[in-house]
């Protein structure tokens, strides 16, 4: 049988919250129609299915489709190639290569904001705005970031993100948000994402962004 790991993407400092990440890493195995079905099936905001751990080539699904680059599932998979015995420098999704790498406790990714998801980012008067949405104000509203500044001059920032066009309703911790956040403010920034996820996000070179976080394993189980 195939092994799932599911680990917890962001997590904060004593290793709790985080977002849920699937990554199958005998991805090989799995035939392509069957992946998306799958993905659906868990209905986490992403599944990852790692087809060679030597050329960190990977591919991502949301339950209602295939993305070409996503924040948090690169970092989650950085981390678990690294924990079972295979680190890489670099992954391969199909946005093209992904360098990754560690700072202390956090596994970091950097990549190109023309592949991410196209996240509309919604400032709030304050945090408690942000904490009060029980969900999108609209229909609308399918892809969108919202947040606040918790406190500007640190650069920490209150956001939540939802995601039914992903037929996911809110999405606990957004890698590729973040980055788009963080470029668009020309700052690195520190955010509490979710119910309590903690994302760094940083602008990057050329048109690119950095994500990094904690992660850990939550469980692992196998495909049927």
């Amino acid at each position: 049988m195939t092994a799932l790991h599911v680990i917890r993407v962001f997590c904060d400092e004593s290793g709790q919250y985080g977002n849920l990440l699937a990554v199958v890493l005998d991805g090989a195995q799995v035939p392509a129609p069957r992946r998306q079905q799958i993905a659906a099936e868990l209905g986490f905001s992403e599944t990852v299915f790692v087809d060679d751990r030597a050329t960190g080539r990977v591919h991502i699904f949301t339950p209602a489709g295939e993305l070409p680059l996503a924040g948090h599932p690169l970092v989650g998979t950085a981390w678990l190639l690294a924990h079972e015995g295979s680190p890489v420098t670099q992954l391969n999704p199909p946005a093209g290569p992904i360098p990754t790498w560690t700072e202390g406790e956090q596994v970091w990714i950097q990549g190109p904001l023309s592949a991410a998801p196209p996240w509309r980012r919604n400032q709030l008067p304050d945090a408690g705005a942000v904490e009060a949405m029980v969900g999108p104000p609209s229909p609308g509203h399918d892809a969108d970031q919202f947040w606040a500044w918790i406190n500007e001059d640190a650069a920490t920032v209150r956001a939540r993100v939802f995601a039914n066009r992903y037929r996911v309703h809110e999405d606990e911790a957004c890698g590729s948000a973040s980055m788009l956040l963080a470029h668009d403010l020309g700052r690195a920034i520190l955010i509490h994402h979710g119910k309590g996820s903690i994302v760094s996000a940083r602008p990057g070179p050329n048109g690119t962004a950095e994500v990094g976080g904690r992660v850990a394993l939550d469980h692992i189980r196998h495909l049927p």
